[in-house]
């Protein structure tokens, strides 16, 4: 069996001439967007928390007024009930901006890097490693789905 045939599919193999620093390059790109895109899954679960919160707010009001605490209810009701989060804005302004301002960038510049360089291919840098690593011919080290080697 060929190395071809025993190795990474078309897609995740390196173009003929792109070098060893552009193939690092793009990976380092690429790690730091998988980065960005392990924080906006955080900013979401920030986004639904603080949602949910809020809403539990209604629950903490009643219960106050019914306990006979009516100046801690109205507190509650008019100083955190509905506050921003940050000046002047909710959860949802801050993921819909850096969803627009910010993620969207991240992702246009890895996408444009890689259509540039490399014919849009991703994870070469992976890919590569993958082959550096894996013991060949062993069951569990094939180099994709369905080779058998």
């Amino acid at each position: 069996m060929g190395q071809h045939e025993d190795g990474p599919d078309q897609r995740h193999r390196r173009p003929d001439g792109v070098s060893d620093e552009t193939v690092a390059a793009l990976g380092k790109l690429s790690e730091a967007l998988e980065t960005v895109e392990r924080a906006r899954g955080h900013l979401y679960s920030l986004h639904q928390l603080i949602g949910h919160a809020d809403l539990m707010l209604d629950d903490a009001v009643e219960l106050f007024r019914s306990a006979g605490h009516d100046a801690i209810a109205e507190r509650i009701s008019t100083e955190l009930l509905g506050r921003n989060v940050i000046a002047g804005r909710w959860t949802f302004q801050i993921v819909e901006d850096f969803d627009d301002n910010y993620h969207a960038v991240f992702r246009e510049l890895d996408r444009d890097a890689r259509d540039e360089l490399v014919g849009g291919r991703r994870h070469l840098y992976e890919a590569e490693m993958k082959e550096r690593r894996r013991t060949r011919g062993r069951p569990g080290h094939e180099a994709r789905p369905g080779s058998g080697g």
